[in-house]
């Protein structure tokens, strides 16, 4: 066994929890989803809001879950592990930089919805590659700026998909949106 392979043993277990999470909470959001039909919230208020604001969340979810599964394959070399966090991670810088640059600030309500939405998680896929970069000369520290990109995405998610939540609920049946 290689180094690379020996450490991507000691972390199995992070990936394990955190790609749990992910996919766990990713079924959950259709649960709000469901809800929010249920509540025949405004097609014009609430529900637009909810379509913004969850498609980032869910592809944040995913993009932890998928450098989890990236990262248990078997025989990674440095850089077939590298190519796999850094095309998850300039996927990622490019989603939330479109989402800072290029989309319809309209559809973001509020100013801190821009930095929950887009800054952060420009920040958090910046670690991934970061990270990816690093694991081709430290590959501890590489592993290590990758978790932190990881739990980044996963604790955005956590905290977008609680908003959209307490906005779904927060709205009575039939009530128009904010």
């Amino acid at each position: 066994m290689n180094e690379l392979e020996l450490l991507l043993e000691r972390w199995a277990n992070f990936y394990l929890i955190t790609s749990a999470a992910a996919s766990t909470l990713i079924g959950l959001l259709f649960v709000v989803i469901a809800l929010a039909s249920e509540r025949r919230v405004d097609v014009e208020g609430t529900a637009t809001k909810i379509r913004v604001y969850l498609t980032p969340t869910v592809v944040y979810f995913a993009s932890v879950l998928g450098i989890a599964a990236l990262l248990t394959f078997p025989n990674h070399t440095r850089l077939s592990a590298t190519l796999c966090i850094c095309l998850v991670g300039v996927v990622g810088l490019i989603y939330s930089g479109c989402s800072l640059i290029g989309s319809d600030k309209k559809s973001y309500y509020e100013r801190h919805d821009v930095i929950t939405y887009a800054v952060f998680p420009f920040a958090a896929y910046g670690f991934l590659v970061l990270g990816g970069v690093l694991l081709l000369h430290d590959t501890e520290r590489g592993l290590t700026f990758v978790a932190v990109g990881m739990l980044s995405l996963l604790t955005i998610a956590i905290r977008n998909s609680w908003a959209i939540a307490v906005e779904v609920v927060s709205t009575r049946p039939g009530q128009k949106g904010p």
